[in-house]
């Protein structure tokens, strides 16, 4: 990333794909009632990392070819969280 947003932008999305790690950590090992709202917030915290890296690919700080990988790994994540909430829900 280029310095102008390395430390801003940047560091946003690294803390966003740190809290969620912790988060699908932490909702692995809760009892089963707890679940639920650990996994809804790690959907919104995914949302908005998708939201920053678009910002960040718009402000050409990302190359092309790791925004798509990165959006394409992210997606297959969004669709195990759902997974994971339908499961819940059942």
């Amino acid at each position: 990333m280029p310095r102008l947003t390395r430390y801003s932008l940047g560091e946003k999305i690294e803390m966003l794909f740190i809290e969620l790690c912790e988060l699908v950590l932490t909702a692995q090992f809760a009892a089963r009632e707890q679940k639920a709202p650990i996994i809804h917030k790690t959907s919104v915290k995914l949302d908005a990392l998708k939201f920053f890296l678009q910002v960040a690919w718009e402000l050409k700080s990302i190359e092309n070819k790791i925004f798509a990988d990165l959006v394409a790994n992210i997606s297959e994540a969004g669709k195990m969280l759902g997974g994971w909430q339908k499961h819940l829900g059942k």
